[in-house]
């Protein structure tokens, strides 16, 4: 009968030891927001109707404003649709938004905001690189928007730099409104109710100086829509893109001043929208 020795242990390296050592500290909050962008971006190219849909949702309405009740707006000294264009491209922002609202709301509810939240790394570098991947992918839609303008019959009055100006405000202004619509996307738990939640930012796009001139609404209704944040984007906008203050019909006050104003609120409404969108997503 032959007995079965156990070898004593090797002091050599295990065949499974691959030198695999855990982190000797979390990673840093620009890496980690770089790699969540980074997903997000490759999880937007394997779907790009995301993109199709919303960009077709906001063409719809720009053409029928141009082509049907365009020829009943009176907009001042400039073409209607030189009016027009510029509230368009602010407006798709909130067209779009829905779609990143149900973006958070699909990761809650697949679990995957969970696995984020199970590493060791900050919660606000998580959040922050998927609001940046985002808004990277609305300066894109942007771009299509534009051209969409321009095929209608928009053309600029002012000079490029003006109309690259006005171009980088719409994507600041996309970058406050993407905290609002992470906090309703997480907020609302699922798909279906973040897209009815994100629709509640409509109003902002129709009471405003996008489609026609505040001075046309009821009376009651024009302080609203003079004072708030998306008429006064496009204010700026509009200024930027036909040159000049006068011709955009936006009262006695510079094209400086609309600018300035609109980087104020941009400013005002990330104050107001990232500390909660972090808090939820932390206790989401």
């Amino acid at each position: 009968m032959s007995v079965a020795t156990i070898p004593a242990p090797s002091t050599t390296r295990s065949t499974f030891d691959l030198g695999i050592r855990p982190a000797e500290r979390p990673a840093g909050n620009v890496a980690v927001a770089t790699t969540i962008g980074l997903r997000t971006i490759r999880r937007f190219l394997r779907t790009p109707q995301q993109m199709v849909l919303g960009t077709v949702t906001g063409a719809m309405f720009l053409l029928i404003f141009r082509y049907v009740f365009g020829g009943a707006i009176d907009a001042g000294p400039v073409p209607y649709v030189d009016f027009l264009v510029p509230g368009y491209i602010v407006t798709s922002v909130l067209f779009t938004g829905g779609d990143v609202a149900v973006g958070f709301a699909d990761d809650l509810e697949k679990g995957v905001t969970d696995r984020f939240r199970s590493l060791p790394v900050s919660r606000t570098a998580l959040l922050a690189g998927r609001v940046a991947a985002e808004t990277v992918l609305l300066a894109m839609a942007l771009a299509i928007t534009t051209a969409i303008g321009f095929a209608v019959g928009f053309r600029i009055h002012g000079s490029l730099a003006e109309a690259l100006g006005a171009f980088a405000l719409c994507v600041a202004f996309g970058f406050a409104f993407m905290w609002v619509f992470a906090l309703l996307g997480l907020v609302s738990g699922n798909a279906q109710a973040a897209q009815g939640m994100a629709m509640m930012v409509f109003p902002l796009a129709f009471v405003s100086s996008a489609m026609v001139p505040v001075a046309t609404m009821p009376g009651f209704l024009q302080p609203i829509a003079e004072h708030q944040p998306v008429t006064v984007m496009i204010n700026a906008v509009r200024s930027l893109g036909l040159g000049d203050s006068t011709l955009a019909g936006v009262g006695q006050h510079t094209t400086a001043y609309w600018v300035g104003l609109s980087l104020v609120w941009c400013a005002v409404v990330v104050v107001a929208a990232a500390p909660l969108a972090v808090r939820r997503y932390r206790k989401a």
